[in-house]
């Protein structure tokens, strides 16, 4: 913890007070060293909190306007930036990584880069905005056709969204395979025809649903090579595996080029949310988000939120104005 003072704002920059910042497997990461990141940058990507002041009219936006952050800086003269693919800038910063985030109390970003919620949301949701625009440009490099059946590995609150996702997209039937009772639940909750422990993936209960060919879709949210390997196996030919999780930089997963042949495989990876905040902020109160079971810390137990975090029971938050403006009192 410090205490720092805030900085003159630039032309096109807004400040906000943070209501709610989500921790998610990507700040664990960096606190390993497995994600690159900057030293001395204040962590939190998934931000929600209330305008707090505006160093021009540039944008819409007033003062006392609730938001959330899009939290991605981008060179715009890269070969990605200039061919429509900037989430993939060579110079790409994340705020929470290389950026100063929302772990404090009043964050600095450009006006730009905050959406308007509904002044009702909780800021909870609200901060929810980010892990969900990454769900749906996932969703998208999937492509999934409706009524088609998916396998989803993981039910932590990425893995929720997905599956909410994949019910709203008409994917049938939809399985969750997932260690945690309370997790298998959750996915039940949010729209999965079926949860079961991976241990009984080959279950006839499993069978019944997915046929004898397998899913058509296949989804990695945990990020373990032992567990991409076996969910390979698990997909018909001409199905697509899409690898969401953030593995460990030398997890290293064997395939090879003839079962992808053979199998006519698609494989797609998914990386943060470009072009999709503003469809995550619509998509907020038609999802069942608050399914989600959820805990919040005050900044100065930001070591506890960590290590709840770890344990992957609950949604964490941090709120660094707890009670501001009546919400999260």
């Amino acid at each position: 913890m410090a205490e720092e003072p805030l900085p003159d704002l630039a032309p096109g920059e807004a400040s906000i007070d943070v209501l709610a910042v989500g921790l998610c497997g990507t700040d664990t990461h960096i606190l390993e060293g497995n994600f690159p990141s900057a030293d001395n940058v204040i962590m939190g990507h998934e931000v929600c909190g209330i305008v707090r002041e505006l160093a021009d009219d540039a944008s819409d936006l007033a003062v006392g306007d609730l938001v959330t952050v899009e939290p991605h800086k981008y060179c715009t003269e890269c070969t990605y930036c200039r061919s429509g693919d900037e989430h993939l800038c060579i110079n790409k910063k994340g705020y929470g990584v290389k950026l100063d985030g929302g772990m404090t109390t009043t964050m600095v970003a450009p006006a730009r880069i905050l959406y308007r919620l509904d002044p009702q949301t909780d800021p909870l949701i609200g901060a929810m905005a980010e892990p969900l625009a990454c769900c749906i440009h996932s969703m998208d490099r999937l492509n999934p056709t409706s009524g088609t059946s998916i396998l989803i590995s993981g039910c932590g609150p990425a893995g929720a969204m997905l599956v909410a996702l994949s019910k709203a997209r008409g994917l049938t039937p939809i399985v969750v395979s997932e260690p945690s009772e309370s997790r298998r639940e959750l996915a039940l909750a949010m729209g999965a025809d079926l949860a079961v422990h991976p241990d009984d993936l080959d279950s006839a209960e499993v069978s019944a649903l997915a046929g004898e060919q397998g899913f058509h879709s296949v989804v990695d949210a945990v990020g373990r090579a032992a567990i991409a390997r076996d969910l390979l196996n698990r997909i018909r030919k001409g199905g697509t595996f899409l690898v969401f999780g953030v593995a460990a930089p030398d997890d290293t997963l064997a395939l090879t080029p003839r079962e992808v042949y053979d199998r006519e495989l698609t494989i797609v990876g998914s990386i943060i949310n470009p072009y999709t905040h503003e469809r995550a902020v619509a998509m907020l109160q038609s999802l069942p988000l608050d399914s989600i079971p959820t805990r919040t810390f005050p900044l100065s137990d930001y070591e506890a939120a960590f290590a709840a975090q770890r344990e992957g029971r609950e949604k964490i938050y941090i709120a660094p104005n707890r009670g501001s403006a009546n919400r999260l009192a």
